[in-house]
């Protein structure tokens, strides 16, 4: 079983959880930019935080054989916070570079004014750069911030088929799915979704168009979910090739319309360094 991960917070998890993942079978991921869980203080806290992203953790990744691939953006949450506005400023500097896949996470939070604004000019960013874009769902009031998401959406000119709109659930499928946005799943221990409910949907929407991710992040989150979604596809009676379809192929066709994404050098893992006997190597300037 061979996994792309197309969203997960690897700068919160351990090298511990890149083996496991490896064992696993999840080669690829993609790292949308977010909130660290305490306020940022300044615009330049992004910098080296975006700058992590595509430089640190990638190198990090790709010691156990995971292919690394970031989507850059001004989180839903943070929009709200006058310090942190600048930062819209500095995502064209990012959104040239080519491990950056996407733009996001973007969307909604709290829907204010604040967010609305951030959301609209980072569509508009996506167009410009021609990236797709990674759409954040509130976690409060879902059905009416996937309903008010659509619209902006559909204001803001993008291709619906270059738009993932994630943290679905129920409620929110058929909304999402007759939009012509993709659809995103994030499978959780407690919240969110399991993998026997992603299954149930799968069976009813069929597997166009969907993406499963662990959303793994600092929180009470299991980078494996994706695995297990497979493993419960196929004791569903699903096939291997549904399997690979949703676990590998939709996330390849879907970042795949950055035109960055390059899976080439998808490697076995290197686990320790044979010179310093470390568990990851060493890198960075």
């Amino acid at each position: 079983m061979r996994i792309f991960d197309p969203h997960i917070h690897m700068t919160s998890r351990t090298t511990d959880d890149y083996e496991r993942m490896a064992a696993a079978g999840v080669r690829a991921v993609v790292e949308p930019a977010f909130w660290l869980g305490q306020p940022r203080t300044s615009a330049a806290s992004f910098t080296d935080y975006f700058d992590s992203l595509i430089g640190w953790e990638p190198f990090r990744a790709g010691q156990f054989g995971v292919r690394h691939f970031a989507t850059i953006a001004l989180n839903p949450k943070e929009a709200n916070d006058p310090r942190c506005r600048p930062v819209l400023d500095l995502l064209p500097r990012y959104l040239d570079k080519d491990a950056v896949v996407a733009v996001g996470e973007i969307g909604y939070d709290s829907m204010t004014p604040e967010e609305d604004e951030a959301f609209a000019a980072q569509l508009a960013l996506a167009v410009a750069y021609e990236l797709p874009a990674l759409v954040h769902t509130p976690h409060r009031d879902k059905a009416r911030g996937c309903e008010r998401t659509l619209a902006v959406v559909a204001e803001s000119g993008i291709d619906a088929g270059r738009v993932v709109v994630d943290h679905l659930n129920e409620v929110t499928v058929k909304l999402v799915r007759d939009s012509g946005c993709w659809l995103g799943f994030s499978i959780y221990p407690d919240t969110k979704m399991t993998p026997q409910r992603m299954v149930e949907l799968l069976r009813a929407y069929g597997t166009e168009r969907m993406l499963v991710n662990s959303a793994a992040d600092w929180g009470r989150s299991d980078p494996l979910l994706t695995r297990a979604t497979g493993e419960a596809m196929l004791a569903a009676g699903f096939s291997d090739d549904d399997v690979d379809k949703v676990l590998w192929r939709n996330p390849v066709e879907f970042y795949g319309q950055s035109g960055r994404l390059d899976l080439s050098d998808v490697e076995e893992p290197t686990a320790v360094d044979p010179q310093t006997g470390n568990s990851i190597l060493r890198g960075g300037s």
